[in-house]
């Protein structure tokens, strides 16, 4: 089998229905990955898999034991090749804004729910003899940005993730790492970047000039999950156009 290819495997990506997730789903497809798309919604569950060959389906929320539940109960006959835990979200906004309830939200949303979900699908990795997780974190992760310290925090802690659990499970065959994205243009960033101010303060600080589309962090999540990564554990890689290595821009 080539190294560029994951047919024969299974592959589960949370949030996988719209944005970043269902591009991701899509390309790990392409790779002849059978591939599980799991989503809040029936309704999103079912218009994902209908347009990706192969596909089903599992409407969960994460966060909740019965979500994570139905999740195991979907791959529990077989190992599992690549998990994505790409599930997520962010209410914006400064600390003295949030209350207790958006806090945890944000957290078990970001971070608790990968945690638990990795515990408890590490007996179908471990089977796969060779399985790779992906976090999808987020820049927000690495610098310090105006995105609201909840979302930052648990992202940063998913990327601390990736690197113990890549040492905890290397002696498992199972390799974690973390893709970072910088502004990539989704449903749930359009607001943002609707805003001319807003764009033009996001352009001026990417090198590259412009906004990620989702098959270009899909991409990322993709190589990570391919044979022909075998021997990459415990990194984070930005998906960032350059934000992250810029000091001074160019004049």
């Amino acid at each position: 089998m080539s190294v560029w290819r994951l047919d024969g495997k299974t592959a589960l990506v949370t949030g996988g229905s719209r944005g970043i997730g269902r591009a991701i789903a899509e390309e790990l497809a392409g790779f002849g990955a059978r591939v599980v798309v799991v989503a809040r919604t029936p309704a999103g569950v079912d218009e994902a898999v209908a347009g990706i060959a192969g596909a089903r389906g599992v409407a969960a929320d994460v966060t909740t034991a019965e979500g994570r539940a139905a999740i195991m109960a979907a791959v529990a006959a077989e190992p599992l090749h690549v998990l994505v835990h790409n599930a997520g979200g962010n209410v914006r906004g400064p600390l003295a804004s949030y209350d207790d309830a958006t806090i945890e939200r944000m957290i078990a949303l970001n971070l608790t729910s990968p945690l638990l979900l990795s515990r408890d699908l590490h007996p179908r990795l471990r089977a796969a003899s060779g399985a790779s997780v992906v976090h999808v974190g987020s820049v927000a992760g690495h610098v310090a940005l105006p995105t609201g310290v909840a979302y930052a925090s648990a992202k940063a802690g998913l990327a601390q993730a990736a690197r113990t659990l890549a040492l905890e499970w290397a002696r498992d065959g199972i390799r974690v790492n973390t893709v970072a994205p910088w502004y990539t243009r989704t449903p749930l960033v359009e607001p943002v970047l609707a805003d001319p101010a807003k764009l033009a303060a996001i352009l001026a600080r990417t090198p590259l000039g412009r906004i990620a589309e989702p098959r270009e962090v899909a991409t990322a999540v993709a190589f990570l999950a391919l044979p022909a990564s075998s021997y990459i554990t415990g990194q984070a890689l930005a998906v960032d156009g350059g934000m992250t290595i810029q000091g001074l821009a160019q004049p």
